[in-house]
């Protein structure tokens, strides 16, 4: 029987009540031990595992199975696959280049299938991978191989990922998709130019690495960023486009702040056109968003715990939850 979004929607707004609470976080604020953390998790129901990593793991899994079960059309989340495909391209093809194991660095789902991309990159077939990534893959391929700048190559695929992205956002008729992934992409090139302006980058980096997204003038920060640190920040600091004027009042104070200011205008996109809506994908979306989030809660914790941070120095790190 074909799956209607009026199952999908009523199923998903009963799972969301899974998610952890800002409660069930601060709990985990007070532990003091990785152990006692998967301990937590356990008895959580949250995944399956000896260490925080195989839970986390184990809980990725169970939500893609989950989503894919009850979406009436997956295809239409792919592009929220591409960040282990990207990962996949880039681990593959340094692993064949340099003649070094990758097969335990892999990351799971994804598109496309690593036996394939192993094939295509060992023989040079391209054109065999999926038409998007073909020629992004051949393009890093021969700057790895003339170059041996790892930079250089990973910046193509990376340009490649976030013009696919905004471009199936585009094509799905999603309004919160084309926003979501507009505002990714324009945040991602604004960390690219900030990051690099300090380093003398060169036309042909920051070319292969921007892209093209709304609200973003590519040339303009190219030209500002050649021209150095204080010159681009001055330019994104009048910037008005998803509010980067205020993200960069976050920068000034710390790059954590500024990364922090990102995730949670994100979430604000998720929490206002997904948990909102009642009709459509949407609701399925910001449900995979929430769990995202909850995901990095939960390594940002565990990171504290390791290095013995205090709680409040952690809650700081913390971004907004979907619940």
């Amino acid at each position: 029987m074909k799956l209607s979004y009026e199952f999908s929607i009523g199923s998903v707004r009963a799972r969301e009540k899974r998610l952890f609470t800002s409660a069930e976080l601060e709990q985990m604020l007070n532990l003091k031990s990785e152990n006692e953390l998967v301990r937590f998790l356990k008895d959580k129901g949250y995944g399956d595992g000896e260490t925080v990593s195989e839970i986390v793991e184990s809980n990725t899994e169970q939500m893609w199975k989950y989503i894919e079960g009850i979406a009436p059309d997956f295809s239409i989340f792919k592009p929220f696959l591409l960040k282990n495909d990207i990962h996949n391209i880039k681990t593959v093809l340094k692993g064949i280049m340099y003649q070094k194991e990758f097969q335990e660095l892999l990351v799971f789902p994804c598109r496309i299938k690593p036996d394939e991309l192993k094939s295509a990159i060992e023989n040079k077939k391209f054109g065999n991978l999926p038409e998007f990534f073909s020629e992004p893959v051949a393009k890093a391929y021969d700057l790895l191989a003339k170059t041996a700048d790892s930079r250089l190559s990973d910046a193509v695929i990376d340009r490649a990922a976030l013009e696919m992205m905004i471009s199936e956002g585009k094509r799905s008729k999603s309004e919160f998709l084309y926003e979501y992934f507009n505002t990714s992409a324009f945040y991602a090139n604004v960390k690219t130019a900030l990051r690099d302006a300090r380093f003398k980058p060169t036309t042909e980096y920051l070319d292969n690495a921007l892209c093209e997204c709304e609200g973003f003038d590519k040339q303009k920060v190219i030209s500002k960023t050649l021209a150095g640190n204080e010159v681009l920040t001055r330019y994104l600091e009048k910037l008005h486009s998803y509010d980067c004027d205020k993200a960069m009042e976050c920068f000034a104070k710390s790059a954590g702040e500024f990364e922090r200011f990102v995730d949670n205008k994100l979430m604000r996109l998720a929490r206002d056109m997904c948990r909102l809506t009642s009709e459509g994908p949407e609701p399925i979306f910001g449900y995979y968003i929430g769990c995202e989030y909850e995901r990095q809660a939960i390594n940002i914790i565990l990171s504290g715990i390791i290095t013995q941070t205090a709680p409040d120095k952690i809650r700081e790190r913390l971004r907004d939850m979907y619940g």
